[in-house]
């Protein structure tokens, strides 16, 4: 019986997995780049396994020597800086207004921000397209 029970708590622990780590302190806005993450076999619940989902991204936070990097640490390079102006797009059906606004957030492709219309002085939600657009949701 105890046997079993030494079985059962054995079989139960977690196996190891791999994490990547920050091999060095890096800034907020830097671009992460091979040399800067390391892979280590941790157990980190919500850490990222693979360091090809994160070379190349931008660093949303300070991202600590050793601390593991999550998916919300590191995203898309920016491209549209805060108090950039960008084009405002809202598109629905056949209708489509453009006009300028400015970015109130620093953003990269697929990133929703807020977005003062300049015309109107209006502030709305908008999604940043690859080209640096940005395009309000219906």
């Amino acid at each position: 019986m105890i046997r079993l029970a030494l079985l059962l708590i054995l079989a139960g622990a977690p196996a190891l997995a791999e994490t990547v780590v920050a091999a060095r302190t890096i800034r907020a806005q830097e671009i992460v780049g091979p040399d800067d993450v390391l892979i280590r076999d941790v157990v980190i619940t919500g850490g990222i396994s693979d360091p090809a989902l994160v070379v190349g991204q931008e660093a949303r936070i300070a991202l600590y020597a050793g601390r593991p990097v999550r998916p919300g640490d590191v995203g898309p390079p920016a491209i549209v800086d805060r108090n950039a102006i960008v084009p405002l797009v809202y598109a629905q059906g056949g209708l489509m207004i453009r006009t300028e606004g400015r970015a109130l957030d620093r953003a990269g492709p697929g990133d929703v921000i807020r977005v003062m219309n300049l015309a109107s002085r209006t502030t709305v939600t908008a999604t940043i397209a690859p080209d640096g657009a940005a395009f309000v949701r219906p």
